[in-house]
């Protein structure tokens, strides 16, 4: 995609874009694989609308030809079509194995609307899944609050997805989150170099925050963190004095909101400022997402993650050849 298409898409980013449906809408659907296949199929369908077509070309079986790369390798149909050169994918960059980790701490079952983050992040989970296994990748699953609850290993054969998809419609019934031992837990099981998807409210201890998330950078992952939050944890925009409970502890607070929203404001936005430098700090690509943006954006997001990833990486090779020679 073109730096221009890309900005063109992302003018959206937050708000309801055109064409996208509104998650309220797609949580209507009970089934969990059926919702995922129809943000999927709607989302390739918006790109093939598009001129910028080459953008779903570059996560099927081809990728763009880059300097450096064997020009007998070139698909010249692909190029009689689009216009464009692209090549065949070697099998050491097709074979992907995705963990997602789930957060499903008590949090997690907060939702101020209709759903709630935990609903809204296992739909997002279950469109990643989707996706990934219809590139025939294999995909992962892990579960946790403060431990991990449910672990499937990452495949991609005919009813595993099913499976996923049947683990990711169970409500939260964990704990506190806790984001090191279930962190530490995985890293220590990775035996190769995996693509890591966490998905969590981060509602943990931000100081710690760093030494959670290194435990998957040490083994060389590619890590993604999805943020996702509620628009009343967002705005905070209640009117009237009311008794609030905290989930996870149980204790009630009388709070009147326009004594302490101003409060809330700023150590939200402390707590958000040091989870996107903590990741960034690490490699990690970090996403904030409200549980009312269309799920098109999340899969937009994640695939260009990928394809820049992907462009550092080949870079890094030619780079090393021309070294070399």
């Amino acid at each position: 995609m073109t730096k221009k298409a890309s900005e063109s898409v992302l003018t959206n980013n937050n708000s309801k874009a055109e064409g996208m449906i509104d998650p309220l809408s797609l949580m209507r659907i009970k089934s969990m694989e059926l919702r995922a296949k129809v943000i999927v199929e709607g989302f390739w369908k918006g790109i093939h609308r598009s001129p910028y077509h080459g953008f779903s070309v570059e996560f099927t079986e081809y990728r763009q030809y880059t300097l450096g790369d064997d020009p007998r390798y070139i698909d010249w149909r692909l190029y009689a079509r689009s216009d464009r050169f692209y090549i065949k994918k070697f099998e050491d960059e097709t074979n992907l194995r995705c963990h997602l980790l789930i957060d499903h701490s008590r949090s997690m079952g907060y939702g101020s609307g209709d759903y709630s983050k935990s609903q809204y992040a296992g739909t997002l989970a279950a469109t990643l899944a989707y996706f990934l296994f219809t590139q025939g990748d294999a995909v992962g699953l892990a579960t946790f609050d403060d431990q991990i609850r449910q672990y499937l290993v990452p495949r991609n054969r005919p009813g595993y997805l099913r499976r996923l998809m049947l683990t990711l419609e169970a409500s939260p019934q964990g704990s506190t989150t806790d984001l090191g031992p279930p962190l530490q837990y995985v890293a220590g099981m990775l035996t190769r170099r995996s693509l890591i998807v966490l998905i969590s409210d981060l509602l943990t201890s931000i100081d710690r925050l760093e030494k959670d998330l290194s435990y998957l950078c040490a083994g060389g992952h590619d890590v993604v963190v999805f943020h996702v939050l509620d628009p009343a944890e967002l705005n905070f925009d209640f009117n009237s004095p009311a008794l609030f409970q905290d989930i996870e502890t149980g204790r009630n607070m009388y709070v009147n909101p326009s004594d302490a929203q101003s409060g809330y404001k700023r150590m939200l936005e402390k707590h958000l400022a040091v989870a996107k430098s903590t990741c960034k700090n690490l490699g990690i690509d970090y996403h904030l997402f409200p549980t009312d943006r269309p799920f098109d954006l999340a899969l937009l997001d994640f695939l260009q993650d990928r394809m820049r990833r992907r462009k550092r990486l080949r870079y890094r090779s030619s780079s090393k050849g021309r070294n070399k020679a």
